[in-house]
């Protein structure tokens, strides 16, 4: 039985990204919506502000970004030491 995978990024226990195979598939979402994770990357690369992604994804909260942002900084700089 597969239960999913919920990640906690941040201190305070909240959940801000999960995967699960009954949602997209098993692609990460931000916790209680169906936007991929995939989605902000693609548009912070394309050039887009953070405020351009939320207000095309009302569903995402900014907590759920920042914490999402400051994850994936926190991995880069301790993969890169």
């Amino acid at each position: 039985m597969y239960l999913g995978i919920q990640r906690k990024l941040f201190s305070m226990n909240k959940i801000f990204i999960s995967q699960s195979p009954e949602i997209m598939g098993g692609t990460p979402v931000f916790t209680g919506t169906r936007v991929p994770v995939q989605t902000l990357l693609d548009f912070l690369e394309g050039g887009e502000t953070i405020d351009d992604f939320l207000e095309g994804f009302p569903t995402v909260k900014r907590e759920q970004v920042v914490a999402f942002l400051e994850e994936a900084k926190a991995r880069m700089v301790a993969s890169a030491s």
